[in-house]
């Protein structure tokens, strides 16, 4: 290549070098002439921009003390109804799942053996009760003639001591009336709650016994019926003083936590804490005449502990927590919001009772807090008002 051909390749290279930093600059300008023109249309900084935020208004009100807890409900009394004979079970009386009342017949067990006995020991009782008015009759005529010295002491010792006998005999035969009576009883097997029949476990025409260990059913009590829950251990004082005042309304939830199920109180706190969980039970009773609570079923009991009468209220969301404590973003007239130092009283729900720090119609950040510093200008975007957990 001659020296000319070099030089003009070279031109030619430093003019597309140009080209593409002339291109690259021209992409880069922003639009509208550059900064001094963003800075001419008067655009606020972003320090001055007012933070988007929602607020709601500090209210007193009565606002219920509510302890929720997981519980499973629990039958009060659940029977395995069996036979107390021995026999030939003769019929079922019952259908599976009905709901039977106390002393309901439920079954019947073939009474015929029950009914030889007792008229066994009826027989038994005639016979000794004739020879002991027979052995009484004697009695008398000799302690007669042994007033007249007709007849010796021991012949009349001996006649005493067969009246003995013969009144231990007819009380004998007394007892064997009354457990043939009672066998006669048993043989119908009658309910000893009131509950709901569950699948029967035998068929009429089977022999049954009274060390069967299934029986004929299972009976379970549904109403009223229980709930047992839990509570951390942290909580056994506040629940203690609410007993000691009265009785503690408790409503089953379910699992949802939305569907209501039953109203009723609490029975009884177990004696003693769970170590493992460091938690504590509690029981429940509740009316279920509708079958809404069923045994076994995972439901959650919401305790109302009190009510505490003209609280000082915010959403919980309100309470912000920093190196100082915790603190509520207030706003003033002008929109602009400064941090406040508060006071929880307690967090009920989503709502947090403030004991000191606000004042009732104070307007407070709920949500956006994160954007804000002292003295930041914002824009609520609504005014939402604090609602009690239904």
């Amino acid at each position: 290549m001659t020296k000319t051909a070099r030089l003009v390749t070279a031109l030619l290279g430093v003019a597309a070098i140009v080209g593409v930093i002339l291109f690259m600059r021209h992409q880069s300008a922003p639009a509208g002439g550059g900064s001094a023109g963003a800075s001419a249309s008067g655009t606020p900084s972003g320090t001055d921009r007012a933070v988007p935020v929602t607020t709601a208004t500090v209210t007193r009100k009565d606002v219920p003390v509510i302890l929720e807890g997981l519980g499973t409900v629990t039958p009060l009394a659940t029977v395995t109804q069996k036979s107390q004979v021995d026999g030939r079970l003769e019929s079922v009386l019952f259908k599976e799942g009905q709901a039977v009342k106390k002393g309901d017949v439920i079954a019947q067990v073939d009474a015929r053996p029950f009914a030889i006995q007792l008229h066994t020991a009826e027989a038994s009782l005639f016979r000794d009760d004739a020879q002991l008015r027979n052995g009484k009759l004697n009695l008398d005529r000799y302690e007669t003639l042994k007033k007249g010295n007709l007849v010796p002491q021991q012949q009349v010792d001996d006649q005493r001591t067969v009246v003995d006998q013969l009144e231990a005999a007819v009380r004998a035969d007394r007892a064997q009336i009354e457990s043939a009576r009672l066998n006669l009883d048993y043989a119908r097997i009658t309910s000893p709650i009131d509950g709901i029949t569950g699948l029967r476990q035998v068929d009429p025409g089977n022999l049954v016994h009274a060390s069967d260990a299934s029986g004929i059913v299972i009976i379970t009590q549904i109403d009223p019926i229980a709930v047992l829950y839990t509570l951390p251990q942290d909580d056994l004082p506040r629940v203690q003083r609410a007993l000691q005042a009265g009785k503690v309304s408790v409503e089953s939830y379910a699992r949802d936590g939305i569907q209501k199920l039953a109203t009723g109180e609490l029975l009884l706190v177990d004696n003693q804490v769970n170590a493992q969980t460091a938690t504590i039970r509690l029981k429940a009773v509740f009316p279920n005449p509708e079958h809404a609570l069923w045994p076994n079923a995972f439901v959650k009991a919401r305790m109302n502990l009190t009510t505490m009468k003209g609280a000082l209220t915010v959403p919980a969301s309100v309470v912000q927590r920093g190196p100082n404590g915790t603190f509520a973003y207030v706003a003033a007239a002008n929109n602009t919001v400064s941090p406040r130092p508060v006071e929880v009283g307690s967090i009920e729900g989503e709502q947090a009772i403030i004991a000191k720090g606000l004042a009732e119609g104070d307007i407070v950040v709920t949500d956006g807090q994160n954007q804000l510093k002292p003295g930041s200008k914002i824009a609520p975007r609504a005014a939402a008002s604090v609602t009690a957990r239904q």
